[in-house]
């Protein structure tokens, strides 16, 4: 125990909010956070802990300082054909030096129904979407300045379901998210969101994304789009842009695809539904007018699905009985860990789309990089406040094998095992879904780092980026 104890920093200890988090299943049996429909996600920065219950459709937010006291329960009012709860994401509401406390965060949710959802710190609604009628399987955030050295686009929201995945720009939504925010903070426009809640897609608006079929080899149970890439062959003076989408799933271990942008809806679809909208509801004002009917209640229905946008399958990768599981990406995305069905871990290159390792025996494993401080020489010369830079960390693989439980640390990429920690049942590795320097005046580099929270005794802890 002294050794977990020497790689693990406590974080906090959440026991104040155990209260909070027996509305998601807290403390009603031992072991309740291994439970699949229990959906984890750590905030920037570890500011806050989010658990969505699946089974209940119940979000809970706790604070991390403070030992999680003060948390609130977020029971969305959602229609029988809205779904429930079956995603949990953070989205940042501002830049890196400006997200801070409850102005800087949101929450997102997705459901079984394919209903996108973002909540403030306070519980209060932002924003309502519908995205595809089919269930969200995940939600990613992900920050695109890994790659200062070449355009890797901007920060992102993806949305996976089962062989379809959708992309936000992070410009774009943090946009509206921010207005939003703003318009709730102030309380000028209180009444109205006080409909909002209760109400559909049309008191919100749309924000504009892009969607593509990935399902040309199979339904995927996991997916991520890993960055832009070159335009094909014929298309080299194309201004549009191209993505790589890399899928896994049971017909298919893993798949990739060229995801292109579709930049005409961007604009002319944007005021189309928009002044078609807003057509439709004056003549009917109008007809009701002329024709003096009685009012009858509005029917909501779902709006229609958007068309997709272009794919191109690239390559796939069959072997039978073996299933894809759990994808998972590096920062730049350059390399992707991917789990399967047969307790093995695959890591890929997603540039040149060819397997670099293989690791075995990890049934139920999940993985998240990890940056390690390898050099030892800034740490034993001084007991002086250092400020290390990305180039004094290490790239790592951690790999959570609640079987055998132990997490390892694998140096990237085809280094040595660096870590073992034995860690107790019930437990679960997160990771914030962007790092956000601690001061706007800090230059100091902010590493990749993992979290582990046991669910049973509340502690969080953070994986000590020391090795040695």
């Amino acid at each position: 125990m002294a050794r977990r104890g020497h790689h693990l920093a406590e974080v906090a200890l959440l026991a104040s909010a155990s209260a909070d988090l027996a509305a998601a299943g807290a403390g009603e049996r031992e072991g309740w956070l291994d439970d699949p429909a229990v959906l984890p996600s750590l905030g920037p920065r570890a500011c806050a802990l989010a658990v969505a219950s699946a089974a209940r459709s119940v979000l809970v937010i706790v604070p991390v300082a403070g030992g999680g006291g003060g948390g609130v329960t977020v029971s969305p009012e959602l229609e029988a054909d809205e779904g429930r709860i079956s995603a949990v994401e953070w989205v940042p509401l501002a830049g890196a030096d400006d997200a801070e406390g409850e102005d800087g965060v949101a929450v997102a949710l997705g459901t079984d129904a394919g209903w996108l959802l973002f909540y403030s710190l306070a519980g209060d609604l932002l924003h309502k979407q519908s995205i595809y009628p089919s269930k969200i399987l995940k939600l990613n955030f992900r920050e695109r300045k890994e790659n200062v050295w070449e355009d890797s686009g901007s920060d992102e929201l993806s949305i996976v379901f089962p062989g379809v995945i959708a992309r936000f720009d992070g410009a774009d939504l943090q946009s509206v998210l921010q207005k939003s925010f703003q318009d709730v903070k102030s309380r000028l426009w209180k009444d109205k969101f006080e409909e909002q809640d209760a109400g559909g897609e049309d008191s919100f608006g749309r924000i504009h994304f892009q969607i593509w079929n990935v399902s040309k080899f199979g339904s995927c149970t996991d997916a991520a789009i890993v960055g832009l890439m070159p335009p094909p062959l014929l298309e080299l003076q194309s201004s549009q842009r191209h993505y790589c989408s890399i899928t896994v799933g049971e017909d298919a271990v893993v798949s990739a695809y060229r995801l292109s942008e579709d930049r005409s809806r961007s604009i002319v679809g944007a005021i189309l539904s928009r002044g078609v909208a807003a057509t439709f509801s004056t003549i009917s004002s109008l007809s009701k007018i002329l024709w003096r009917s009685e009012p009858s209640p509005p029917k909501k229905s779902r709006p229609k699905p958007q068309s997709f946008a272009k794919t191109s399958p690239l390559t796939c990768l069959k072997d039978s009985p073996r299933k894809g599981e759990r994808l998972t990406l590096s920062p730049s995305g350059t390399l992707a860990a991917i789990t399967d069905s047969l307790g093995r871990i695959l890591l890929l290159d997603t540039r040149a789309l060819v397997a670099v390792r293989l690791w075995k025996g990890y049934r139920d494993a999940s993985c998240l990089f990890v940056e390690m401080l390898l050099t030892k020489d800034k740490s034993s010369s001084s007991s002086m406040h250092i400020e290390y830079t990305k180039s004094d960390y290490c790239l790592c693989l951690a790999i959570h094998a609640p079987r055998k439980g132990i997490i390892e640390v694998w140096k990237m990429r085809t280094g040595s095992r660096l870590l073992t920690i034995p860690c107790p049942k019930g437990s679960r590795i997160l990771q914030p879904s962007a790092r956000l320097s601690s001061s706007s005046f800090s230059s100091s580099y902010s590493p990749l780092e993992v979290y582990l929270f046991n669910g049973d005794s509340g502690q969080l802890s953070v994986l000590n980026r020391h090795v040695g």
